[in-house]
């Protein structure tokens, strides 16, 4: 199963104290790469939260957010910082009486000065807002992997299509490829028959002598086999019921590349290497493919 690394998947939750949003969005990364992005008082839950989207992305960066926002007034408490709000009156009144200030020092003046009333976050049973919190987060989860399968099929659509037209254009090759010999004895002879204007007998052992070697250097045949037996994997791979096949995917790229690479250098035939070319900027584009490839 081809699946794309790139996708956007959100989930809701409300557990009748809070509404709760998840939204996770992933793109290309080599590796699992996942942040998650909450409300500090909720961090104990990051590592659960982690887990859980892991347990459907094995590849891709993936980037969470998560939204909370409480319904009810259970979770907030106000804080008196006493012993503050004495040191605020202290320091207050040793402040007016030394500079002989006028005014008072009222309840409305200290209980404005910095944290000495403060509404906290009251979160009481971590585990059960975990357990909320990861409801959402796997909706979100499955939303994702629903998308990244959907390209993924596009993708693998997309390859396979590219498979063909390279299968097309090696046949094209490989009919080719025998005429190249005949086409370069056929010349070595002519140009030979030219040079020697006939003042001698043409020297056929040596015309064949080098024929044999021209054959020898510019035999592709080995490499044909490797590249069709490359994209008769490429249709493997497509067609495998297991995950996360993008390194397979990479590598096999790489050795299709090194084929065409030899095949281009060894031909030595005009005809042969405008076939190689448009075989290359396919596999370019495949490898370009693979690697939005999970």
């Amino acid at each position: 199963m081809i699946k794309s690394m790139t996708g956007f998947g959100r989930g809701e939750y409300t557990d009748g104290k809070r509404n709760i949003t998840v939204e996770i969005k992933a793109v290309n990364h080599r590796y699992a790469d996942i942040s998650v992005k909450m409300p500090r008082r909720y961090g104990f839950a990051e590592e659960r939260i982690k887990a859980q989207v892991k347990e459907t992305l094995r590849r891709g960066k993936v980037e969470v957010s998560v939204m909370v926002e409480n319904i009810t007034e259970n979770d907030i408490n106000i804080k008196l910082n006493l012993p503050l709000a004495r040191q605020y009156y202290e320091n207050l009144k040793t402040l007016k009486e030394s500079f002989s200030l006028g005014g008072e020092l009222t309840l409305e003046l200290l209980a404005n000065m910095p944290e000495v009333v403060k509404a906290m976050a009251d979160v009481e049973d971590e585990e059960e807002i975990t357990r909320a919190i990861l409801i959402p987060v796997s909706q979100a989860a499955l939303d994702l992997e629903n998308m990244r399968r959907a390209e993924g099929e596009k993708l693998a659509a997309d390859l396979r299509e590219k498979g063909r037209h390279i299968k097309s254009l090696l046949d094209k090759i490989e009919e080719r490829a025998p005429g190249v010999v005949r086409d370069y004895t056929q010349r070595l002879r002519q140009r030979i028959t030219e040079l020697l204007d006939g003042s001698a007998a043409i020297p056929e052992e040596r015309i064949l002598t080098e024929a044999a070697i021209f054959a020898d250097k510019s035999a592709i045949d080995e490499e044909i086999t490797r590249l069709n037996s490359h994209l008769s994997q490429l249709e493997r791979i497509l067609s495998a019921d297991g995950e996360a096949q993008g390194k397979k995917l990479d590598f096999l790229v790489q050795e299709m590349n090194r084929e065409a690479n030899t095949i281009g250098s060894k031909a030595n035939d005009i005809t042969i290497t405008g076939y190689m070319l448009e075989i290359k900027s396919e596999i370019e584009k495949i490898r370009e493919q693979v690697q939005n490839i999970e």
